[in-house]
């Protein structure tokens, strides 16, 4: 019978979840605080750039994805690849847009 290693040894502990949420909120109001200044152009960026990271954090660790073998991984790297060119399709489709 085939055994496999897991390479996560326990659940996270409560201080690393606490530092994690910690970091999600001050990202939350790094977000609050963008959206209110104008950067022109660049707004959209930096939000879409803050939302990306409290993403990886959330996936990381509140949903264990950094305990995950390598296959998931490159997978999930994979779809955030092909999601951020459909997304930049878009944008630059609003871009040059004409009006009919």
């Amino acid at each position: 019978m085939m055994t496999t290693k897991l390479s996560h040894t326990g659940p996270l502990s409560y201080g690393r979840l606490l530092l994690v949420l910690g970091c999600l909120y001050i990202l939350t109001g790094i977000t609050v605080f963008s959206s209110q200044v104008d950067l022109g152009a660049f707004n959209i960026w930096v939000i879409l750039l803050i939302a990306s990271i409290k993403a990886s954090l959330v996936l990381l660790f509140f949903m264990h994805l950094k305990y995950e073998p390598p296959l998931l991984k490159r997978t999930f790297i994979a779809t955030i690849f092909i999601l951020a060119i459909f997304i930049s399709f878009m944008f630059w489709d609003v871009a040059f847009r004409q009006a009919l």
